[in-house]
């Protein structure tokens, strides 16, 4: 239930923090747990500064100091400790702490179970997926290196890089590496260096360590830093038995920082030794197409069409007169064979033309409608009749109709005269 006041009645300050005292002390003891950020001694008396690995917050733990010396090694700056503690309110001065009634140290055994905790909420939620990583750029023109201050580490990446490339540039940062400010200064430089256009990529490099010390790549704030890095980073922790959790979210992990300079940078020896190889690779293939393009050009002029034109022309010009020849030759036996066709038929037309016969000395009798008479029985007395010769005619008027005395046909006589 809340404490009542108003701006008429007030509480005092006194009553505000006894209530929160009394508030605070309802707690009970608790088990905290956490890194000590700092440690001072001071008598019998110890000052802790526990700071929470994760999230940037901080408590004061006092203890004595025989509750530290307890545990062998003493806990240092640095350590992952579980402390026993009842929480305490200093009403005089108004600030809170932590009494230590236990210190203990975090278990190997515990800590790589967390982490593999850490691990499998991490790689749930996508941030170890390898269509997340991206490439590296062939030749970054500025590349980030975070390392310790006057480390291994850097000398190696510095070194290697400069000797495989001259002209790469380096913008690098030195933080802690190792303790309770390694996670602030790194995720700093990280996001300071992410926010630089001309950074290509990023390199976070350190010479291994125990896991201890290399707990701080593996805490849940930088591994989040360097997924929402826009650049892509290259972890060279140098640790192989266990990697942290940088190597898993990294777009590129290195064994070593040497190993990290070769990745990141490429070797002006060899990349010269394959534009070499590529160049005589294109020499030959040029000069192989070049030598079939010569060999079919000179086939090409060899042939008759076009090492001797004029002969091709004369040769063409001979089949020409041939074919002429020739046709005149099958057109002239064409036109004999139809006039000597035309003159058998004009002579079978003439043998049976009825004019011939008329020439003979034979005679058509004809009536007045062109109708032939063919017996004397067929036209009237008194019809007239026309007698067609082979050049004349006459027109004749029957009279009567006498009888062939040797074949008893009848036959007409007539009288007319001579058209």
């Amino acid at each position: 239930m809340g404490m009542e006041s108003s701006p008429e009645a007030p509480q005092p300050v006194r009553v505000v923090l006894n209530a929160v005292g009394g508030w605070i002390g309802r707690l009970g003891r608790i088990w905290v747990e956490g890194q000590i950020a700092e440690l001072n001694r001071r008598g019998r008396m110890a000052y802790i500064t526990l700071r929470d690995p994760v999230a940037n917050v901080s408590v004061r733990v006092v203890c004595q100091t025989s509750v530290l010396d307890a545990q062998q090694p003493p806990p240092e700056a640095g350590a992952r400790v579980v402390v026993h503690a009842k929480p305490d309110f200093y009403e005089v001065r108004g600030t809170f702490s932590l009494r230590a009634l236990e210190i203990r140290h975090v278990g190997l055994g515990e800590l790589l179970a967390r982490l593999e905790q850490l691990r499998r909420t991490l790689q749930a939620e996508g941030l170890f997926a390898p269509e997340r990583k991206r490439p590296l750029p062939f030749l970054p023109g500025t590349v980030g290196l975070i390392c310790g201050r006057d480390s291994a580490a850097e000398r190696d990446v510095l070194e290697n890089s400069r000797r495989r490339w001259p002209a790469v540039r380096f913008e690098v940062r030195q933080v802690a590496v190792q303790g309770d400010r390694a996670v602030r200064e790194v995720v700093d430089a990280l996001k300071d260096l992410d926010s630089r256009p001309e950074v290509d990529v990023i390199v976070i490099a350190r010479g291994g360590g125990s896991l201890e010390d290399l707990l701080p790549f593996s805490d849940e704030a930088m591994v989040r830093a360097v997924a929402a890095a826009r650049t892509p980073v290259v972890s060279a922790i140098g640790h192989e038995q266990d990697a942290p959790l940088l190597d898993h979210v990294a777009d590129l992990r290195a064994s070593t920082p040497t190993d990290a300079a070769k990745k990141t940078v490429p070797d002006v020896g060899e990349q010269l030794e394959i534009i070499r190889q590529l160049r005589d690779r294109g020499r030959r293939v040029l000069a192989g197409a070049l030598e079939r393009e010569g060999a079919w050009l000179a086939s090409m002029r060899s042939r008759p069409a076009l090492a001797d034109p004029v002969r091709e022309i004369d040769r063409l010009t001979e089949q020409v007169l041939d074919l002429r020849e020739r046709s005149r030759r099958n057109l002239a036996v064409s036109l004999d064979r139809a006039a000597e066709n035309l003159g058998h038929t004009r002579a079978r037309l003439h043998a049976l033309s009825p004019a011939t016969t008329l020439a003979r000395g034979y005679a058509i009798v004809q009536r007045a409608d062109g109708t032939v008479v063919r017996s004397a029985a067929e036209p009237d007395l008194g019809e007239t009749l026309r007698v067609r010769f082979a050049e004349d005619g006459l027109a004749v008027t029957v009279d009567a109709v006498e009888t062939d005395p040797e074949t008893g046909d009848e036959t007409a006589d007539s009288t007319g005269g001579e058209e």
